[in-house]
Formats: C-alpha cells, sequence, structure tokens
C-alpha cells in the first residue's frame, strides 16, 4: 500500500524550463510550463503555445510570487520554454529602456494633454532617439541642451556641430 500525496498528471506535451537570477538584493527564480495541446481549444488566432510563469522573487525575508499567462503564434521549434522566458525578459528591458524612461525623465505621466497624445508620444520617442544618437542619457541631454540651445537644434535639424 502507497502513502503520501498524489502528483497529478501532467499533460504529454508539457514542457518545461526554470532560470534563477540574483543582483539587487534579490533572488528571482522563474518556471515555465508550455502547452500546444490546449491551443486547438482557444478561440485566439494564429495561437500555437500557451504558457504559464511563475515568479517567486526572494528579498531578504520577503518572499512573493507573481504568476502571469501568455499565448504565442511561436511554434515550440521557434521557442522553446527556455527561449519564452527569455523573450519575456526581453519584453522588460523594453519597459525599462523606454516606458519608464518616457514616464519619469520625460514626465509623461503627468501630461494632461487629451488631443494629440499619440503625436507627443511620436514626438518624445523621436527625442529619445536623437539623444541615445549621441550617446546621451536623458539627464545629460537636458544638461547639454539647457546651456547649449544651438547644440539642441543641430540635433533636430540633423546638423553635426
Amino acid at each position: 500500500m502507497e502513502t503520501g500525496t498524489a502528483k497529478a498528471a501532467l499533460p504529454p506535451d508539457l514542457a518545461t524550463a526554470e532560470t534563477a537570477d540574483k543582483g539587487h538584493g534579490r533572488l528571482e527564480t522563474r518556471k515555465i510550463a508550455v502547452s500546444s495541446e490546449v491551443v486547438p481549444h482557444l478561440a485566439w488566432p494564429g495561437a500555437a503555445q500557451v504558457a504559464r510563469i511563475e515568479s517567486i522573487r526572494r528579498i531578504g525575508d520577503k518572499v512573493s510570487t507573481e504568476i502571469t499567462y501568455l499565448v504565442t503564434s511561436l511554434i515550440a521549434l521557434q521557442a522553446n520554454p527556455a527561449r519564452l522566458l527569455e523573450l519575456k525578459r526581453d519584453h522588460w528591458a523594453i519597459e525599462n529602456r523606454l516606458h519608464w524612461v518616457r514616464d519619469v525623465s520625460m514626465s509623461e505621466d503627468r501630461c494632461r494633454v487629451r488631443a494629440g497624445g499619440r503625436a507627443l508620444a511620436s514626438l518624445r520617442n523621436l527625442v529619445l532617439t536623437l539623444i541615445r544618437s549621441r550617446g546621451l542619457s536623458v539627464p545629460e541631454a537636458r544638461e547639454n541642451f539647457r546651456e547649449d540651445r544651438a547644440e539642441a537644434i543641430a540635433v533636430v535639424t540633423g546638423r553635426i556641430l
């Protein structure tokens, strides 16, 4: 007679991967379970795989868990579980590189303009591109351009000083 707890049977096509990162005073473990078996039951055009990602973050004695789900058009040959975790991580690089900069450095969240919001967002993106093409950070650019308006005009017009 067997004792103990029974484990639920996993779907036969369930693929998994796990990563662990340590830095900034925290340890974060990410676990992913990917399946293509449920896709035919979804009303989601182009879906090839679904996944469940569990992120466990430890900072000192505090532990927090976040569970997210994703649907992708990438087939298993294009993106195995480890690759999907990498792509998910890369998404945050975009969030940190673009959206956070726009929100914090360019005060986008405080902007109360209702009409023309898309145009302003496009202009902010253009400004970020121009600043980065000069190898500057946003704070450096603000300081440089505040003191040298001619340089700011040269960047916008494409002239090199």
